[in-house]
């Protein structure tokens, strides 16, 4: 199927591993022009090599601390400097630390704040004068405690939440401009991260990580842990001129591991 991608400008942020690499390869395997980011310039020197040796040429990046205004208007402006336009942004970022209540500080709170919702806010906020001239796709990924909440993850559970009703409000602000906004959430996605959660759990329970992973394998209807690329295919459907009607949804990608309605 021609997802009709071929030529958008994608801006995926926190792209040099896991899941926004993942997407970033996704998209330009269709053919878009894909400017990657994220606070480590030698991963994404990778990253940039890995997928212009695959054939894919249009990939350019620019360091950003997503935590930082200035840097996300930068790469932004950068983004419209080298391909003229943003049709796509993908909002992501790395996971807050685990903890419980009596664990966390008021520096972890403002911390993960900033990282993992406003950083979204901003970034919205800069792309878009670009996409009301023509309409566009955002996503903002963020995790299955939207619906069920992570046991010793708690800035995780408050914040996540809070990118869904980010999300819910700006489909109907952004409607009349044909920009469509959607909320990603990944449930067992095999990636450091989860590799990072597994052993945090295992810690807390006296486990090891292999049990852990056992235990959460056998709480997944289809068995597994998923990959980065199903992941990545979803989301790339999503941001595709096929998808012409989803807007404001919360949709988990997670192997039917979450059983709430």
């Amino acid at each position: 199927m021609d997802l009709k991608i071929k030529g958008k400008v994608a801006l995926v942020l926190a792209s040099s591993q896991g899941l926004g690499k993942a997407i970033a390869l996704e998209l330009a395997k269709e053919g878009a022009k894909v400017m990657i980011s994220s606070r480590d310039e030698s991963k994404l020197q990778v990253v940039q090599q890995e997928l212009k040796s695959s054939g894919f040429m249009e990939v350019e990046y620019q360091v950003c601390d997503i935590t930082k205004q200035e840097d996300i208007e930068e790469l932004v402006q950068k983004t419209k400097a080298t391909y003229g336009t943003i049709d796509i942004l993908i909002n992501n970022a790395g996971g807050p630390p685990g903890g419980g209540f009596e664990d966390l500080s008021d520096e972890d709170w403002y911390r993960s704040f900033e990282l993992n919702l406003l950083s979204y806010v901003r970034t919205i906020r800069s792309v878009l004068p670009e996409m009301k001239k023509h309409g566009g796709k955002i996503i903002n990924i963020a995790s299955t405690s939207i619906k069920q909440p992570i046991p010793g993850l708690l800035l995780s559970n408050t914040f996540r939440l809070g990118i869904v009703g980010l999300t819910k409000t700006l489909a109907d602000e952004l409607a009349p401009h044909q920009i469509l906004i959607n909320t990603v959430a990944p449930g067992r996605i095999a990636t450091d991260r989860i590799d990072y959660l597994d052993q945090l759990t295992a810690n807390r329970k006296g486990m090891t990580k292999e049990e852990v992973q056992k235990a959460s394998v056998q709480s997944i209807p289809l068995g597994r842990y998923g990959t980065p690329e199903e992941f990545a295919q979803f989301v790339t459907f999503l941001c595709s001129d096929i998808n012409t009607y989803v807007t404001g949804s919360s949709i988990l990608i997670d192997g039917g591991m979450v059983r709430s309605l």
